[in-house]
């Protein structure tokens, strides 16, 4: 076991963060740069991390940033200064730790990379304050009857850190394989083995109209859905081209397959793909998935910064992050209309003759996530938390057993 971090000698306020994760996703690329943008506003950053969560090496964190390895909530508490000290934690905490935690003086920030429909709030209420990633996550929070949130939604920036520059995009597996389940376990060996002497492909693009999905296949996306009800559309258009660009478990591989087995002719699959920043501009345009379950999207960033429109069903968080005619277009939810405005998209999108809107062109609009403003956005937070976290510091010195019973 390491020993506690020491802050001692460090002269910048400090900010430890902890993300546990072992699989690699949105909210680890959203760790990447809320670490790089505490750097920009002045902060140090310590962050607890899994010591095989190679992806943060992957992400080119800053050598000022520090990843500390540990092996779980249980030590975390240990390696945690015993001085009071500011923490944001990138997913929920155990109710007892959180208690054990902010019993020490530690102010301790929730970061709500989701909305909190389909979560108990009761799990948001043990920590000092609440951060989110859009106006969405915000309106899930007063819908909860939460007050301890910060108001202003952070967003996101198109980090493309974990590119790799490749020349040529080549089919790769579309299975994460989650080794505590036995079926998973047999897969993971099998599959590969298989998959090693199947041909590769090497994308080039088709002829018609390319929809493309850059995205990890979870269920928060809800893809399977949104194309049971798309695809009896996308079967009169022979000349639409659907490009998943991604891998998910073996579950939401399956749905999803199941629910494009009719289009299959039209459809690709390609894997996970570091180099997203290569894959967007072979697309027209990318389709976003359902969005209630949706927090943010950082796909729609990364897009629209590499020149390709969205296409996004017209509702929350996308009405945030695509700009209608200019960005991208939105059509109607297809669980209200069976799909009659995704038809109507499709007729004018093809009527255009491939000349669609470059949304690098919205300037004002894309400059919302940038890195700059994104920085600015963390570190005005920050001020008004390391005002908060003296004044509760303070009495947690003087009587740490009257500041949470």
């Amino acid at each position: 076991m390491s020993a506690p971090v020491s802050p001692d000698k460090i002269a910048k306020p400090l900010c430890f963060q902890i993300n546990l994760q072992a699989g690699f996703g949105g909210g680890e690329v959203f760790t990447a740069f809320f670490s790089k943008a505490l750097l920009a506003a002045g902060w140090e950053t310590i962050l607890f991390a899994r010591p095989n969560a190679r992806f943060f090496k992957e992400l080119e964190l800053d050598a000022a940033i520090t990843v500390h390895p540990v092996g779980g909530i249980g030590e975390l508490l240990d390696q945690l200064p015993p001085q009071p000290a500011i923490i944001v934690s990138h997913a929920l905490l155990p109710a007892e730790w959180a208690i054990r935690i902010r019993s020490r003086g530690h102010f301790l920030i929730y970061f709500a990379h989701m909305p909190l429909y389909d979560f108990s709030p009761e799990t948001y209420r043990g920590c000092d304050l609440i951060f989110a990633v859009s106006q969405h996550v915000i309106d899930s929070i007063k819908d909860a009857k939460l007050d301890h949130y910060y108001p202003v939604p952070f967003y996101g920036v198109a980090d493309f850190s974990r590119s790799g520059g490749a020349t040529a995009i080549l089919e790769r597996s579309v299975y994460d394989w989650d080794k505590r389940k036995f079926r998973d376990r047999v897969l993971s060996y099998l599959y590969p083995v298989y998959f090693s002497v199947k041909p590769k492909r090497q994308f080039t693009r088709r002829k018609g109209l390319t929809l493309g999905i850059v995205s990890r296949l979870t269920p928060i996306k809800q893809f399977p859905l949104m194309f049971e009800l798309l695809v009896p559309v996308i079967r009169k258009y022979p000349s639409i081209n659907i490009e998943i660009f991604g891998s998910g478990g073996y579950a939401s591989v399956r749905d999803l397959k199941r629910a494009l087995a009719p289009v299959a002719d039209q459809v690709r699959w390609w894997g996970h793909q570091r180099d997203v920043k290569a894959v967007y501009p072979q697309l027209d345009f990318l389709l976003a998935g359902l969005p209630e379950k949706e927090a943010l999207g950082l796909n729609i960033i990364e897009a629209q910064v590499c020149g390709t429109p969205v296409l996004a069903v017209n509702a929350p968080p996308f009405i945030e992050t695509v700009l209608e005619g200019e960005t991208g277009f939105f059509y109607t939810d297809p669980r209200r209309d069976g799909g009659r405005d995704f038809a109507r998209l499709l007729d004018a999108l093809l009527a255009t003759g491939g000349k669609y809107p470059d949304p690098r062109k919205a300037m004002a609009h894309l400059e919302r996530f940038s890195l700059a403003q994104f920085a600015q956005r963390v570190k005005n937070a920050m001020t008004t938390v390391h005002a908060r976290h003296i004044a509760i510091a303070e009495v947690a010195l003087r009587a740490p057993e009257h500041i949470y019973p």
